[in-house]
């Protein structure tokens, strides 16, 4: 069993008009987590402390170190120290050289030019989804992340992202990054095989482009976001197929790209 803490309780002065108080607040814990691919170090990664075997999977397939769970031969992780410990079937076709180096290219094959990383243009492909979703799914899916993680709601403190069907939720992660979040659901999707071209996303953070890739990369065909997305991640979403809802609060949202994914629950 993890010996790590995600959260910790310090004393804080807490000030309301002229009022001081002395109190204790929940505060979310910072994690560094070297991965060591092959016995060369990939990548340092400042993560909530859960999940961290998804998280590794996930982002060596983000990065396109790996395409599918079976290309690991063994992972482990010594959390005592900070680290992970991948060893591959054989030897990464991704170069080191190309790691996290930004590269302009047309994305889909389009005129459009996006900025990508390397390793993106690879493993980011049009969605091939056929989900469909109501307005009302929409809104129970995220009133359903926003109650699921405790963390948040004890310290404000992390993101929270689910995996869904239109009709409930299938699992969620939490991370203090959104990027972790995502590479936490992708790593168990990977992992145990489940499918992800009829789930849709739903995400407290905004929806960069980065993240839009991330969803690009998992499958699913929908993001859903209770604040704002960027102009890069709307051209991203209607190049990749990716159907962008943002700003679900209080009964309303804006469906960005891909509008025909969602439709009236009335006859």
């Amino acid at each position: 069993m993890s010996q790590l803490t995600t959260t910790i309780n310090r004393p804080v002065l807490r000030v309301q008009n002229d009022r001081f108080e002395w109190a204790e607040d929940e505060i979310v814990t910072e994690y560094p987590l070297t991965i060591f691919l092959n016995d060369e170090e990939f990548a340092t990664i400042v993560c909530t402390p859960t999940d961290l075997e998804e998280m590794v999977i996930g982002f060596l397939a983000s990065e396109g170190a790996i395409r599918e769970y079976a290309e690991i031969r063994q992972l482990s992780i010594d959390e005592s120290r900070g680290f992970a410990y991948v060893d591959l079937q054989q030897q990464t076709i991704l170069s080191q050289q190309f790691y996290s180096k930004r590269r302009i290219t047309s994305c889909c094959g389009k005129s459009r030019q996006s900025f990508y990383f390397f390793s993106d243009a690879r493993t980011a492909k049009p969605a091939t989804s056929d989900v469909r979703i109501t307005p009302e799914q929409v809104f129970r899916l995220m009133d359903e992340l926003q109650s699921s993680s405790l963390v948040h709601r004890s310290t404000g403190g992390v993101h929270n992202a689910a995996l869904c069907t239109p009709q409930e939720v299938v699992l969620t992660y939490s991370d203090i990054g959104r990027h972790n979040a995502l590479d936490k659901i992708f790593g168990y999707c990977l992992r145990e095989a489940l499918p992800t071209q009829d789930k849709v996303l739903v995400f407290s953070g905004r929806i960069s482009s980065e993240v839009l890739l991330k969803a690009a990369k998992i499958g699913a065909g929908v993001i859903i976001s209770k604040s704002a997305p960027t102009e890069l991640a709307l051209q991203l979403a209607e190049e990749l197929n990716i159907t962008a809802i943002g700003f679900v609060r209080q009964g309303r949202m804006n469906v960005y790209t891909r509008p025909d994914r969602v439709v009236s629950s009335q006859p």
